[in-house]
């Protein structure tokens, strides 16, 4: 089941049960596939019976068998890559800290509170200028909760110079894993959350503690996508707000469709 970037999973029927991170495929749960592809009469006679033999590595044409694979490891990444290539793990680093230095940070907080760092939403390759492809320069995404604003830097990753921020209101990417996280923990710590335990208690036999008995994902809950909006969450848009999908780990679906949090205001409403 995949639902990052979508806020459409209020549309999914959740499963009695399945693996803590499956995701659905083609081949998984396909009636008769097995019997399908073994045991049908005539299945392993002729070329087909060869076939099989040499893929299975039992025998090959000279009668002995397949040598084994070699797993060649991938190439060393450096610290900085040329072009258009991804940004490599040294330079999202760079980018993040270079984002994060102006001296208008310090009053901005991130999704727990914490002041002097906003909330860090993502990093991507910045367009070239044109003439300039040889720079390497990032756009760096950050929320900002002491004032719901999305801040996005463009930093010049070899001269270290933050090149442009732009401030806007109302506009809301997609969650961040550390944004689903807050807002799992705000859910158990609400009395809404007592549904959420009961329903682990009865799946396991035992006690919810923390967010990392679950598995969860979820993304922006967006107002226009609803039917009925209850008033308290009126705001979203203007703030963040999020709805989560839940599971025991490896185990059964929670239902945590009905809970909103508002990760602005740092509450939960139940909605239908």
């Amino acid at each position: 089941m995949a639902v990052t970037g979508t806020a459409a999973a209020v549309a999914i029927t959740l499963p009695g049960a399945a693996g803590a991170e499956d995701l659905p495929s083609a081949a998984a749960g396909t009636p008769g596939a097995a019997s399908t592809a073994a045991g049908a009469p005539g299945a392993a006679t002729g070329a087909g019976a060869q076939g099989a033999a040499g893929a299975d590595g039992a025998a090959g044409a000279d009668g002995r068998g397949a040598p084994p694979a070699t797993v060649v490891p991938a190439a060393a990444e450096g610290d900085r890559g040329t072009g258009t290539d991804p940004l490599t793990d040294a330079e999202l680093a760079r980018a993040r800290d270079l984002a994060l230095a102006p001296g208008d940070t310090a009053a901005r907080q991130d999704v727990d509170g914490d002041r002097g760092r906003p909330q860090h939403l993502g990093t991507e390759l910045a367009d070239p200028v044109p003439g300039q492809e040889g720079r390497r320069r990032a756009q760096v995404r950050l929320y900002d909760y002491a004032r719901d604003e999305l801040v996005t830097r463009t930093v010049d990753l070899a001269t270290g110079k933050v090149e442009t921020t732009g401030v806007r209101r109302g506009v809301q990417p997609s969650a961040h894993p550390e944004e689903l996280r807050a807002a799992m923990e705000l859910i158990l710590a609400s009395p809404l959350g007592k549904g959420v335990k009961e329903d682990y208690r009865d799946a396991t036999g035992t006690e919810l503690k923390g967010v990392d008995q679950l598995w969860f994902n979820g993304d922006v809950y967006r107002t226009y996508r609803e039917k009925n909006v209850p008033e308290a969450l009126s705001r979203c848009g203007e703030h963040r707000c999020v709805r989560l999908v839940a599971k025991v780990r490896n185990g059964a679906w929670i239902d945590t469709r009905n809970l909103i949090v508002d990760l602005s205001a740092r509450n939960v409403v139940r909605v239908g």
